[in-house]
């Protein structure tokens, strides 16, 4: 009984530590989101997405109000966007995006993770070119068409569209595409779970399984950093 108790303990502690995390870097989107186009989602696209994905993760509003008057603060943090590209054991290829208020401390936790686990942090350009830069919306398939979804948005920027292992459709879209797909998605008044930028590769690189559980270990651990937002790698 004891035995079930400590695993049930440490499912739930994950499962906090994860939300905790999601919480926070969706409260630096919103920041950033706010400083770059104001408190009113309905006239600052980027800050309806971050409300979006809020909901996804269960984030009580209070806490997404909070996040935004505390983005209108005269106390507020001034949090900046940096990537950081470079590559892990094996030749895979990462892209690291951060939300940091010092991108001295940043840089310097990121290449400590990069270097402990046998990677190396690159220059700007070194890896980025290995990546399409896109957007991705998550949409709940209630008994939508998909060739029909597929025709209606066609205009709007639809590049790619799918279904994942959840039965979802997935959309993307070209990265200067995505204020419009997103502004269509909503006029047609269709239930978006999630809308992102995400980076997607262009190559892929297939290892073993155990050279591949070492590069995902760097991907965890640049994970668990409290600066970091996304990473993303080219491992098959």
């Amino acid at each position: 009984m004891g035995r079930i108790f400590e695993v049930r303990k440490a499912t739930m502690f994950a499962r906090w530590d994860k939300m905790a995390k999601q919480f926070t870097r969706i409260g630096k989107e919103i920041d950033i989101a706010v400083k770059q186009g104001g408190p009113d989602p309905d006239n600052n696209s980027a800050l309806r997405r971050c409300i979006i994905n809020a909901k996804a993760v269960n984030m009580p509003k209070d806490r997404v109000d909070a996040a935004i008057k505390r983005a209108m603060g005269k106390d507020k943090t001034d949090y900046h966007e940096v990537l950081y590209e470079g590559y892990a054991p094996h030749g895979v290829a990462l892209l690291v995006e951060t939300a940091t208020d010092n991108p001295t401390r940043t840089v310097a936790n990121v290449r400590m993770h990069f270097n402990k686990s046998n990677g190396s942090l690159g220059t700007s350009g070194s890896v980025a070119f290995s990546f399409t830069h896109m957007g991705e919306f998550k949409i709940k398939n209630e008994g939508l068409d998909i060739e029909e979804i597929e025709l209606e948005l066609i205009d709007y920027g639809l590049e790619e569209i799918g279904e994942d292992s959840e039965g979802n459709i997935i959309i993307r879209t070209p990265y200067n595409e995505f204020g419009n797909m997103s502004k269509a998605l909503e006029e047609k008044k269709i239930n978006v779970i999630t809308a992102e930028l995400t980076r997607i590769p262009t190559t892929t690189v297939e290892l073993s399984e155990e050279d591949a559980n070492e590069v995902l270990k760097l991907v965890d651990n640049l994970e668990q950093d409290e600066d970091v937002q996304k990473v993303y790698h080219n491992l098959k």
